[in-house]
């Protein structure tokens, strides 16, 4: 399983939830296709739309991903990456679609870029993981397993042999 940057981990999970509240419960596919359509017109039309999520939101139904293993690569770096080697990785069902991820494409290839590893990780959530950032992880990884240190600091135990005897001369 592939770590991946944590602001993709962010941005697939958010175009979930942008998928799901577009759909409604129960599900209104004609709604959802209208507000799809709209985004990809807008984006066709080179309308300055600099949202990461709102254009994997339009493109994630109409792409096809050529090359898996180069866009879970990709999705290592958020800020830089191959814009181009992306692109190449990918293509449309759909020619709005295209005309969109086209026109973003040359007027903002990294916008784009990062919309399409957006969709790709969100189509595949098994083929990744976020770094974890847990309290307990980042602890384990700054004291290793010290577990002797935390013996030798419990509770109502004396902590003064840990402050230098001669005490603080700076004055």
């Amino acid at each position: 399983m592939k770590r991946i940057h944590t602001e993709f981990a962010y941005q697939s999970r958010e175009l979930g939830v942008q998928i799901e509240d577009t759909l409604g419960d129960p599900p209104n596919r004609k709604n959802y296709a209208r507000v799809i359509q709209s985004l990809l017109d807008e984006f066709a039309r080179g309308t300055e739309i600099n949202d990461v999520n709102l254009l994997s939101f339009a493109l994630v139904d109409h792409l096809r991903f050529q090359n898996p293993a180069e866009l879970l690569a990709e999705a290592a770096q958020y800020d830089r990456g191959d814009a181009a080697k992306v692109l190449s990785g990918v293509s449309c069902s759909d020619e709005s679609a295209d005309r969109a991820l086209t026109n973003v494409a040359a007027t903002d290839p990294e916008l784009a870029r990062r919309a399409i590893i957006t969709a790709f990780l969100y189509k595949h959530p098994k083929r990744w993981s976020e770094e974890d950032h847990s309290l307990e992880t980042l602890q384990k990884s700054e004291n290793g397993n010290d577990d002797e240190e935390q013996d030798q600091l419990a509770p109502g135990h004396d902590i003064e042999h840990l402050f230098d005897a001669n005490g603080d001369k700076n004055d």
